[in-house]
């Protein structure tokens, strides 16, 4: 007879799985990717070091998973900032202004999923999340154009260019050979640099 897990022991794997990935976010903030691994996974989550791999196939699988959760959640702040407000310039202001602080705020978990030399699978898992942060920013400029908020331009491609723009500003501030400095007049700059891009209040 196939082994049926029971409601209990359904619990206890999730319960298990969730004390990994939450092991590996706290790794992921003191120390990047270089610090999460498998024995430290396993000794921060409380578990024997064999179990890390009934959860996930490998600890490529697990950081892949981490990153989904983490930069999930810092899109859907962004998104719901964006939300918030009315007009084209208000919302790419809400896009730069809100991913910056929040990646200045936690630089060292900004800097692994934007820039830290990662494993193929979890590098994929980056192309999507930047994905998602270009048709964002196209969406805001391509309706922009169409209530004459903003100039005529490819809205794609100025996409491309604002969410390129506000990743490498922000590489020197989150490096973690970095000087940390005020985040403010950082987040101003790149805010700024990000509405000229578009043309906003030039139309």
């Amino acid at each position: 007879m196939a082994y049926r897990p029971t409601a209990r022991t359904e619990a206890t794997r999730l319960a298990h799985r969730e004390r990994l990935l939450d092991a590996a976010r706290a790794l992921l903030a003191e120390g990047g990717y270089a610090a999460a691994s498998v024995s430290a996974l396993a000794d921060r989550a409380g578990v024997a070091t064999g179990s890390v791999y009934t959860h996930f196939s490998s600890k490529q699988e697990l950081l892949a998973a981490v990153f989904r959760h983490v930069a999930g959640h810092e899109l859907s702040a962004v998104r719901e900032a964006v939300r918030a407000e009315s007009g084209a310039a208000e919302q790419v202001r809400a896009l730069v202004e809100v991913f910056s602080r929040r990646a200045l705020r936690t630089p060292r978990t900004a800097w692994a999923l934007l820039a830290e030399p990662v494993d193929p699978l979890v590098e994929q898992e980056r192309l999507t999340y930047r994905r998602d942060y270009h048709a964002l920013a196209e969406s805001i400029v391509a309706a922009g154009m169409a209530a004459g908020e903003l100039p005529e331009q490819n809205a794609r491609l100025s996409a491309a260019a604002v969410i390129g723009a506000v990743g490498e500003a922000l590489l020197g501030p989150l490096s973690p050979v970095g000087e940390r400095t005020d985040p403010e007049p950082v987040v101003a700059g790149i805010t700024a640099l990000c509405l000229r891009a578009v043309g906003a209040g030039t139309t």
